[in-house]
């Protein structure tokens, strides 16, 4: 069975036993890569400031599997059959406040929880523009553009012509969604600290904030237990993203931080977020 046929395969399953299979997982790949689990451990001691204890490293280790397994089914379902899924959506009046009243919003959604189910329900309803990087396995790239691409949701490629889309849909007082936490190539980002330590930091969701009157609203798809679905949050940050674009950057690293701290154990640890891409220069407090 090729990687295209097992993940049509997974898209039958039922949420309950995807999210059981990812947490089985998540914990086989814990135990049997050392460089991953030492990562996921150096990462979330920074959060943490202190040395996470068995039981949250091996939750972290579930989580991150959980949310694997589940995009066969997010992909592939009818959005009939996801929508009753999202048992709640904490702070949407406040989003629906923000777009009634023409603002643009800049959704900006760590990989943490669910990431699919935040931009998959908000554009149920509302017009949204997100970054799309095809995926490294490009026989999934159908599935996954089908998959995110429905209702409102409009999908733009990650270079210079994409990025003027979403400068344009914020300027019409529309809604765009980024990832914040990916560590970007040479040239799109700076040093910028995340728990503790410097990361290379993509600068792009500090330069769409500079769009007039563009709100920033963090999101995360909250998994909820035994496969209930989730609960999505729409978070307004808690100071203003304002000043230069390093004082912009730093502020959304810092808002990151503190939305991953209402859950650590579903934010994806796992991955080097510390990495010093090829090129770029490498501060001396770098480690």
């Amino acid at each position: 069975m090729n990687l295209l046929s097992l993940f049509r395969w997974l898209g039958t399953w039922s949420l309950p036993a995807l999210q059981r299979a990812g947490s089985v997982a998540g914990l086989i790949t814990y135990f049997s890569s050392g460089p991953y689990r030492r990562r996921l451990r150096e990462n979330m001691a920074r959060a943490l400031g202190r040395t996470p204890t068995r039981a949250e490293a091996w939750a972290a280790a579930r989580e991150t599997g959980k949310q694997i397994f589940e995009m066969p089914f997010l992909w592939q379902r009818p959005l009939d059959d996801i929508k009753p899924l999202v048992v709640e959506f904490v702070g949407q009046d406040r989003l629906k406040a923000h777009l009634d009243a023409g603002r643009p919003v800049l959704a900006v959604t760590p990989h943490m929880g669910c990431f699919e189910i935040t931009s998959m329900y908000v554009g149920l309803t509302t017009p949204l523009t997100i970054m799309y990087r095809p995926p490294k396995q490009r026989e999934l790239e159908p599935i996954l553009r089908a998959g995110r691409e429905r209702a409102n949701t409009r999908l733009v490629a990650a270079d210079l012509s994409g990025v003027r889309s979403l400068i344009k849909a914020l300027r019409g007082g529309g809604m765009v969604g980024i990832l914040p936490d990916q560590v970007p190539g040479v040239g799109e980002g700076m040093w910028s600290p995340f728990f503790g330590r410097l990361a290379y930091t993509m600068t792009l969701a500090a330069r769409l904030t500079e769009v007039r009157d563009t709100q920033v609203v963090l999101f995360w798809g909250e998994r909820l237990p035994a496969g209930r679905g989730w609960r999505i949050h729409a978070i307004e940050p808690a100071e203003p993203i304002a000043g230069t674009l390093e004082e912009r950057v730093h502020a959304i690293n810092r808002e990151i931080e503190r939305v991953i701290m209402l859950n650590p154990s579903q934010y994806l640890w796992g991955y080097n977020r510390y990495k010093v891409p090829a090129g770029a220069p490498r501060p001396e407090s770098v480690q």
